[in-house]
């Protein structure tokens, strides 16, 4: 399960084609955006296609308390050039959009599982027995790699942990 946004008008109007500024949910941080949610991944794919604003970027390194610089190479892109899209109010194509939505949402996830992003990240930072003894953090290079790492939140969550 996705949990971004949903229920919000910019979100209705960015789907429909408008250009409308998103915000993400992020209760902890963003208290006032705490009951929208993304409950699908069409709606997901729908806002990825459209782009969102590079300054989503930006916002998951506060959130996710990761260097900007650490990020930009999960991205393949330098940092410079994401000051510079959000200087000149850029949107990130799809493929960086869905990168930073499905960041946004596994962080979430990770919050709820390990009850902090701090717990979260230090489990990020080590060799996941149920991902094979990799490093979670080197798996967000790829989309795939991002869905692996929720369903490992979601087997931790549920204790399945063989």
């Amino acid at each position: 399960m996705l949990t971004i946004l949903t229920g919000f008008p910019a979100v209705n109007r960015l789907v429909t084609g408008e250009q409308k500024d998103i915000f993400l949910c992020y209760p902890d941080k963003f208290p006032i955006f705490a009951d929208m949610v993304i409950q699908d991944r069409t709606t997901l794919v729908l806002l990825a296609l459209k782009g969102v604003p590079a300054k989503l970027f930006f916002d998951i390194a506060d959130l996710t308390g990761y260097r900007r610089e650490q990020l930009a190479e999960i991205f393949d892109t330098s940092l410079k050039t994401f000051q510079r899209y959000e200087r000149e109010q850029k949107k990130l194509n799809p493929q960086d959009s869905e990168k930073v939505l499905k960041i946004t949402a596994l962080f979430q996830k990770g919050e709820q599982v390990f009850s902090s992003v701090d717990a979260f990240r230090r489990w990020m930072d080590k060799p996941a027995y149920g991902l094979g003894y990799q490093i979670p953090f080197e798996l967000l290079h790829t989309s795939g790699g991002i869905d692996l790492i929720m369903d490992e939140l979601i087997r931790i969550e549920y204790g399945d942990l063989a």
